[in-house]
């Protein structure tokens, strides 16, 4: 690892040069071309340039040290490696945090998530629209843009599914384990004689990628527009304003119907369908390199029970890595922090174990 960082590093040191060389400065193709190679490498050359930095200076202040006779230069050069040391943990740091977005794909800028009610009935649907609730209060509590795409609601208030995407910066890295099954074990608000049940929804996150990641040829399409169906009421669109967009190639049918508008219905759908595509893309990339796989926190399968929400004992429990809390009640209010960040830093230690580079 430390060779490919040291060639990164040095070949942005040589762009640099380059582009202060009054001879390339007259070329805009070639000025256009190292601009963009010197942005891609500057996430990973930054830090490690800062963390190589202050690494010689731990050498010189540690040389500065055992040759030093003068106790009084003795005891200077010992405070300055103490200060040297702290430093050197806080751009080891960075520089992980750096090297795990690159090895995980945390760093998108967006997501989509989709939330689908599984065994439960009627409750499974209201759990849905808790966790609904959940990630917009976490969204709002960290300061992400949160929008809704889709819903299709229950008479009792819930949803049978919903999506949503996210946008923000660590957006992805906090949500990006939240794929898979979620229990909830509480007195449901349909239950008369307060008997607990075990009602179950599913999770999905997708990255959104840019359009020109995943591209989708209008002549794979079949759009179909129709009428939004409801619970009944206010809720029963009169018009065709609902799309249904079904991709060919890949078989997928995305349909969204929440808005009063065709056309941002049909925006909405291509959204949902791009993230999608590129999911399945993903996916297939990371069944190639499964082998080589040290960590099955994000294998995003819907079908692996990932949590546990025990309400009668203000429980949760994340059963990947055995991690309990009994803060149930914050966390559900949009404290998911407490249960995120751990993740991560499990994620982490898993991908790049303990890094070391002297």
């Amino acid at each position: 690892m430390f060779d490919k960082l040291q060639a990164d590093y040095q070949r942005y040191q040589e762009i640099e040069a380059a582009l202060s060389d009054p001879a390339v400065a007259t070329d805009p193709a070639q000025v256009t071309a190292l601009a963009r190679e010197r942005g891609g490498l500057a996430k990973i050359a930054l830090p490690f340039g800062r963390y190589l930095e202050v690494n010689q200076q731990i050498q010189e202040a540690e040389r500065l040290l055992e040759e030093s006779a003068d106790p009084e230069l003795a005891e200077y050069a010992r405070s300055e490696l103490e200060i040297l040391k702290q430093r050197e943990s806080v751009a080891m740091d960075a520089l992980r945090d750096v090297l795990y977005a690159r090895q995980t794909d945390a760093d998108y800028a967006s997501l989509i998530m989709e939330l689908r009610a599984g065994t439960g009935g009627d409750e499974a649907a209201l759990f849905v629209r808790d966790l609904y609730e959940m990630y917009r209060r976490f969204a709002e509590r960290m300061g992400w843009k949160f929008e809704g795409l889709e819903f299709v609601p229950t008479e009792l208030g819930g949803f049978k599914e919903a999506s949503f995407s996210i946008s923000g910066e660590s957006a992805y890295r906090h949500l990006q384990f939240e794929s898979g099954g979620h229990r909830v074990q509480r007195v449901p608000e349909t239950e008369a004689q307060g008997r607990i049940h075990t009602s179950l929804a599913t999770v999905a996150v997708m990255a959104e990628p840019e359009e020109v990641e995943v591209e989708i040829r209008t002549e794979d399409l079949d759009v179909d527009v129709m009428r939004a169906g409801g619970p009944g009421g206010q809720h029963v669109n009169k018009t065709e304003s609902a799309v249904r967009l079904t991709h060919r190639p890949s078989g997928l049918v995305v349909i969204c119907r929440d808005e009063r508008s065709q056309h941002r219905n049909k925006a909405k759908a291509l959204r949902l369908l791009r993230s999608r595509l590129f999911e399945m893309q993903r996916e297939k990339v990371h069944e190639e390199r499964a082998e080589a796989r040290r960590t099955l926190i994000g294998s995003g399968d819907r079908s692996q029970r990932i949590r546990t929400y025990n309400f009668p004992q203000n429980r949760m429990t994340d059963h990947r890595i055995g991690l309990t809390l009994y803060n149930l009640d914050r966390i559900v209010q949009g404290e998911l922090e407490l249960l995120t960040e751990p993740l991560i830093e499990h994620d982490r230690r898993e991908q790049l174990g303990e890094l070391a580079l002297r």
